[in-house]
């Protein structure tokens, strides 16, 4: 039998009662129904229990995701704030090559890829070997592909063997 998901029970009651303003006895009944309700229904939308590995990869993959989130954050600012418009921006869509297949994984690098300002996750090829990204300033579409595969790809692979 599978351990169930306290974390995901407890944040999602939390989350009901803070959203409700309330701590009364029918609202914690009802979070509690609506939460059970939930955990249950989302386990059957993961068949596959993520298999993860590495914690030290964890930590790396973590802090290189919010370096490169920060640094985006800057740049973005910078063209969007950019009066002069000194610079012309190009925004175009980049194919990334995957190695991973890892569902979970995939799930990683597009809650990486989607959280840095200025690159969109904007399709996955049906046989998964392929990432179709949108970049904002697109000024090197080599570079875009290294950072993907060396910055987030060899961690993810490390991380779910």
């Amino acid at each position: 039998m599978k351990r169930p998901p306290y974390i995901v029970a407890t944040t999602l009651f939390v989350l009901w009662l803070l959203l409700n303003i309330s701590l009364s006895p029918a609202q914690a009944l009802l979070g509690a129904m609506v939460t059970i309700g939930l955990v249950l229904w989302l386990d059957r939308l993961r068949p596959v229990p993520p298999r993860v590995r590495a914690p030290a990869a964890i930590a790396r993959l973590v802090g290189r995701a919010l370096v490169d989130i920060v640094r985006s954050n800057f740049a973005v600012a910078r063209i969007v704030l950019d009066r002069d418009r000194r610079r012309r921006i190009r925004s175009g869509f980049v194919d990334v090559p995957l190695d991973v297949r890892n569902p979970h994984a995939l799930a990683v690098l597009a809650v990486i890829v989607t959280s840095t300002p200025g690159t969109v996750w904007a399709g996955l090829a049906p046989d998964g070997a392929r990432l179709t990204l949108h970049v904002l300033d697109l000024r090197d579409e080599a570079q875009v592909i290294r950072v993907i595969k060396q910055r987030y790809e060899q961690l993810l692979l490390e991380i779910f063997k």
